[in-house]
């Protein structure tokens, strides 16, 4: 689903209640990692909850870059913030992602006014994740 359908979605949702409900069901859809994924080096630092995020970049029909991440958390509604960052960055280009106005984007689902301080900033560090992997993949294309 296209971060696009999903900003229709929270805007069909009129109060918060249901806007978590269903962040928790997005959450339920993430692929699961394997054991040997949970691993401190997909752990993302700066979350109260844990969070682990890999990222594997693979070449398309046209030979560009593009990052496919998956993620987990022990929190249900870290979960679904972590699905809601795979539909906006899986399967984009290192200078697609780095383009991304995440803020924009989570301030237009509303989140970052629902979202408590503590889970504002884990949210920050999982973009944050995000775009150093994105980063550290521009880094070696160039190279």
């Amino acid at each position: 689903m296209p971060i696009d359908d999903l900003v229709d979605d929270f805007a069909f949702l009129d109060d918060w209640e249901d806007r978590y409900r269903y962040v928790i069901e997005l959450g339920k859809t993430l692929e699961p990692l394997s054991e040997a994924e949970h691993s401190a080096a997909n752990k993302v630092q700066g979350c109260v909850s844990q969070v682990w995020l890999t990222s594997e970049a693979r070449r398309d029909a046209q030979g560009h870059l593009r990052l496919h991440f998956r993620g987990d958390s022990d929190a249900f509604i870290v979960r679904g913030l972590v699905a809601i960052l795979m539909r906006l960055y899986d399967g984009l280009t290192p200078a697609e992602i780095l383009a991304v106005d995440a803020r924009a984007t989570l301030e237009g689902l509303g989140l970052n006014e629902h979202l408590s301080p503590q889970r504002s900033n884990g949210l920050y560090s999982m973009v944050g994740r995000i775009r150093h992997d994105a980063e550290v993949a521009l880094a070696d294309t160039a190279g």
